[in-house]
């Protein structure tokens, strides 16, 4: 019996393909397959660890030296990526005698967010925003490059989900750089997610937050924007008189529908991924931020730091006594410990009828050009409490919290 399940079953185990080095192998195992694009199952012998191994065909674009050495140079930038949100890339060749260039990514457990989404259908808007956040951190981090990286095809069949820890990371970079370079340059990307100004070949990054709202629209409804539509030539025609998709008129949380439109905005009044990452659609049902969502890397300010300062120390007494100590932690964890320049670092006593409060000031801005102050307070009982304030909060500000905090 177990003789006739091996003959049955297909053998995976057995390297079919080795990359040059000899580090990575593939096997015969599909995982998704595309148009111009094959991903298998691979292993890492190194690490031992399974990888994606992504085989794409490189056509006939590749006619020259130079068309090769760009090409080359595309891939040395895909390699220097590195942050949570975008798709791990380990390494590439172009492989001559087949036509195809292959490239190592990390593997998600869950598959695309796609497929995750169309699996799991009873999900709360609030884990919806959870995922947005962790593509507008990523499309952030790409975008501030200089120059900027643009994706170019981002829609939830390229952004990737492991289930069991919420994690969403934005893939095919690789694929979207490496067809730029075909003659049909203009044509990259899928009719259904592409900006207008991407079809008059005179755009900027912003194209993917276009994309980006098409994802989300894809996220509440399920299906593909235009779906109305049965030819590319009938979505074109729609995005450039400036009609949405049919989809976004079922949408029924008027909060959802506003924050797509105004990713879908005219490219003159279109956001970029920073300003998105503050805007009051992150916030959660009583009006407080959503701190699970916090970008560790790129620390947000809560939208409530502009009020009175009495409100700003309930607020953050309040997220004190509730957790909030937790997100102080680990944000001293990502933050402090890091590199960066020192500022300044300053004591002062404040004076209270009932005792003295020490509260000494530490200023730090950090290597990515962020800055955030940490204020360490002594109470009148001896009790040690550290608060770190993001970057845009003023420092007379934070200060005044902080002592009301500390002599409440």
């Amino acid at each position: 019996m177990n003789n006739l399940v091996s003959y049955l079953e297909p053998d995976y185990s057995e390297f079919v393909e080795v990359d040059p080095t000899g580090r990575y192998g593939r096997y015969n195992e599909v995982l998704g397959k595309g148009a111009s694009k094959t991903v298998y199952r691979a292993f890492d012998e190194y690490e031992g660890i399974e990888v994606a191994w992504n085989q794409v065909k490189l056509y006939d674009f590749l006619q020259s030296p130079e068309d090769l050495e760009r090409l080359y140079c595309e891939i040395h930038l895909l390699k220097t990526l590195k942050h949570k949100n975008i798709m791990k890339f380990y390494t590439s060749w172009v492989d001559t005698s087949n036509r195809n260039i292959n490239f190592v990514t990390e593997l998600f457990t869950s598959g695309t967010l796609r497929q995750y989404r169309l699996r799991h259908k009873r999900v709360n808007i609030r884990a919806v925003k959870h995922w947005c956040r962790q593509i507008l951190r990523g499309l952030h981090y790409l975008h501030n490059h200089d120059p900027p990286v643009i994706h170019r095809d981002l829609k939830c069949d390229n952004i990737f989900v492991n289930g069991n820890q919420g994690e969403v990371k934005i893939g095919d970079l690789g694929l979207a750089a490496i067809l730029r370079k075909s003659h049909a340059a203009h044509c990259v990307g899928t009719p259904e997610f592409m900006a207008p100004e991407v079809y008059e070949e005179a755009y900027n990054e912003l194209v993917d937050i276009y994309s980006f709202g098409m994802c989300i629209l894809e996220m509440v409804t399920f299906d593909y924007p235009y779906s109305e539509c049965t030819h590319p030539a009938q979505i074109y025609k729609k995005v450039m008189s400036g009609k949405k998709p049919d989809a976004l008129y079922m949408v029924k949380d008027p909060e959802v529908k506003y924050f797509i439109e105004k990713c879908l905005a005219t490219v003159s009044l279109r956001v970029s991924a920073r300003e998105l990452l503050d805007d009051p659609f992150f916030r959660i049902d009583n009006g407080e931020f959503d701190w699970r969502s916090v970008d560790m890397d790129y620390p947000v300010a809560p939208p409530l730091v502009r009020q009175p300062h009495h409100h700003l120390a309930d607020y953050y007494n309040r997220q004190y006594s509730n957790g909030y100590h937790e997100y102080q932690k680990r944000w001293a964890y990502n933050t402090e410990e890091t590199h960066g320049i020192e500022l300044f670092e300053s004591r002062q006593e404040e004076d209270k009828s009932s005792g003295n409060v020490d509260i000494s000031i530490k200023g730090k801005r950090r290597d990515d050009g962020g800055l955030f102050l940490r204020f360490r307070i002594t109470d009148k009982e001896g009790r040690v409490r550290n608060i770190y304030f993001p970057f845009d909060i003023e420092t007379d500000t934070a200060l005044s919290v902080a002592t009301e905090m500390a002599c409440a």
